[in-house]
């Protein structure tokens, strides 16, 4: 039991210290986008996809076109990147579904590397259907990204008349909606890189971690030279 708790001992400090560090970042940019929306990259974003929503409704004979291949290339790429995310995910389901035992493909890498952690059959299978967990969690956002981007299609080259209740503001909210899905869908992947490092231990998911935050916070912000 104690030898069992010694292994155990560095997964189960280090791994939720990484990933809450990762989250609480999050907590963090979600309170910026609510408060300070104009000084993050999303608040900026849903402004000008706003105004874009305006203009093209405003001239809907003329950017009619232009609106349906933008909207078409947002579907395409919230496509592809569901794809990716079942493919992945279908691939961990029948890895943990089969008779394969899950420790072998790192028996080989940890018997050269010193790794810490533990390393028997459960906890290896629990980091598995963590990772799977992450990109089902993508798939799902992508997915609904999908989902609204079409009824935008649709609603962006309605008249806009006096009495119409599909109004630009309306059809931008359904936009941003959209977006918004996409990128949390994104950001299950980033959360993906860390849980796929901790099938080599606990200290690169803290690692990961440390440096995906001021990465993300150097991509999420608008500096005040940008404004």
């Amino acid at each position: 039991m104690a030898a069992a708790w010694k292994q155990l001992y560095f997964d189960v400090l280090l791994v939720p210290a990484g990933l809450l560090l990762l989250l609480a970042y999050h907590v963090f940019y979600f309170y910026k986008v609510r408060r300070h929306p104009l000084k993050t990259v999303v608040g900026v974003n849903h402004l000008g996809r706003t105004a874009w929503v305006h203009s093209i409704m405003k001239d809907n004979d003329k950017k009619n076109i232009l609106a349906v291949q933008t909207l078409r290339n947002s579907i395409m790429a919230s496509t592809l990147m569901a794809s990716t995310a079942i493919l992945l995910s279908s691939g961990l389901a029948a890895f943990l579904s089969s008779s394969y035992s899950v420790k072998r493909p790192l028996h080989g890498f940890s018997s050269t590397v010193t790794v810490l952690g533990a390393h028997d059959d459960i906890t290896i299978a629990t980091k598995f259907v963590a990772l799977l967990a992450c990109f089902l969690f993508s798939f799902i956002c992508y997915m609904q990204s999908v989902r609204f981007t079409n009824h935008v299609g649709f609603l962006i080259n309605t008249p806009v008349t006096g009495d119409s209740k599909i109004t630009p503001d309306y059809v931008a909210a359904v936009l941003a909606r959209g977006s918004n899905f996409y990128t949390v869908g994104t950001r299950g992947y980033y959360f993906a890189f860390p849980l796929l490092l901790w099938l080599f231990g606990p200290i690169p998911v803290v690692v990961a971690c440390l440096v995906l935050v001021p990465f993300l916070y150097r991509l999420d912000l608008v500096r005040d030279d940008q404004c």
